[in-house]
């Protein structure tokens, strides 16, 4: 696994950046009518929501 350096600054923008997509990502999985889209949107979302509670960690 690699690290990612970060500035608080940057590390607070791409916290941002992650919340912003999810909320928008939480829109789509609900309009999505494609069972197998929905959960290629649903497994982002999984891995997003896990990026977004490491970024909050640190």
């Amino acid at each position: 696994m690699s690290d990612l350096n970060l500035s608080p600054q940057e590390q607070a923008l791409l916290r941002e950046v992650v919340e912003r997509f999810l909320s928008d990502l939480r829109t789509e999985i609900a309009d999505t009518d494609n069972f197998d889209f929905r959960n290629s949107l649903k497994e982002k979302r999984d891995a997003l929501t896990q990026l977004g509670e490491k970024l909050a960690v640190d």
